[in-house]
């Protein structure tokens, strides 16, 4: 059936063609063509996701996010894949934790048994993005067992409130802590609270928000990749005093939870909008230098999606995963087409 413009009013005609041309322009969604490219170039056919710009290893935070994406895109024999690699390779601490790393050619034994807090929570989420999806209680029970254990080993109380140490050895010191806020994977904790009762999850959100809000630093008051917390929040000393590839997920994680108050972003508004030929990808808040390079394409779709969330701007458009071969832009790339989605579900 054809619509016959001529019987609105103009103006409504206009609307109509607008909105219709929007639609298609936030590239909602990751479409199978897309999903396809991305286990092609980065997830091998036993299920190991590789980190291409990192020597090629594999950690749990690629596995968190590949089987996350598995389960969005319904693709239950990559995420059995993946899922299956993930447990035999890294689930071997004794715990239901993950080592952080498996990398190319080393022997289990020889490999740091320290875990990643933001792997462990990717792949308990994955889990229960899983069980949702195919109705399957065993994963349910194996990501309440990754929750049972991060509640465990992982938390820490500074100040009365709860904090997540970024792996259960090496971030307590001198009295104090070092923290990353990007671990803070806010819908994660979300979808955490609706499957478990314990107020911690809810707790954590409340603390990762709290210490947003107060860990801002430099020219564009922006949260550091690493953060470190004694009497107060402050840039780290073991770490370069930077907001960069760990923290550019916050932004991403907060939209992805519905935060969308426009306050909070306005800190990495104002730095991505400081240049006009370029993005940079870190800025030391020391010195309030910028990298002179362009930051790569994942970075440029977590600003695409801010501005589509927060400012409304819906003619804005997220790269492709073709238009990159690092894996972890590519993943930055996908979950933020993932967040617009069910942003808009």
């Amino acid at each position: 059936m054809r619509l016959r413009l001529d019987l609105f009013p103009k103006w409504a005609g206009l609307f109509l063609i607008m909105g219709l041309a929007l639609a298609g322009c936030t590239s909602a969604g990751i479409s199978n063509s897309q999903w396809q490219q991305y286990k092609s170039r980065f997830i091998t056919s036993e299920g190991r996701v590789i980190d291409t710009g990192n020597g090629n290893i594999s950690h749990s935070e690629g596995q968190g996010i590949g089987m996350l994406l598995a389960a969005s895109m319904d693709d239950r024999p990559a995420f059995d894949n993946l899922w299956q690699w993930t447990r035999s390779n890294l689930q071997v601490r004794g715990d239901h934790l993950f080592r952080w790393r498996r990398r190319p050619g080393v022997a289990t034994q020889r490999e740091d048994p320290n875990n990643a807090t933001d792997g462990d929570i990717l792949i308990a989420w994955a889990l229960l993005e899983g069980f949702r999806r195919w109705s399957s209680p065993s994963l349910k029970q194996e990501a309440l067992l990754i929750l049972g254990d991060i509640k465990r080993r992982l938390i820490r109380r500074w100040r009365q409130q709860p904090v997540l140490l970024p792996g259960e050895r090496g971030f307590e010191h001198d009295g104090g802590l070092t923290i990353n806020l990007s671990y803070w994977i806010f819908p994660a904790l979300k979808r955490f609270a609706r499957e478990d009762p314990d107020p911690i999850w809810r707790q954590l959100t409340e603390s990762g928000l709290k210490l947003l809000a107060q860990a801002r630093f430099g020219r564009w008051q922006l949260p550091p990749d690493w953060l470190e917390l004694k009497d107060q929040p402050a840039l780290s000393s073991r770490h370069d005093p930077v907001f960069g590839y760990n923290a550019i997920r916050i932004p991403l994680y907060l939209a992805w939870a519905g935060y969308l108050e426009p306050g909070r972003f306005g800190p990495y508004l104002a730095f991505w909008k400081h240049t006009d030929d370029f993005m940079p990808a870190w800025t030391n808040l020391d010195n309030n230098c910028i990298d002179s390079y362009d930051a790569p394409p994942g970075f440029k779709a977590v600003h695409a999606l801010i501005r589509v969330q927060v400012k409304k701007q819906w003619w804005r458009r997220l790269p492709s995963v073709s238009d990159d071969n690092n894996y972890y832009s590519a993943s930055l790339t996908l979950l933020s087409k993932l967040a617009l989605l069910q942003g808009q579900t």
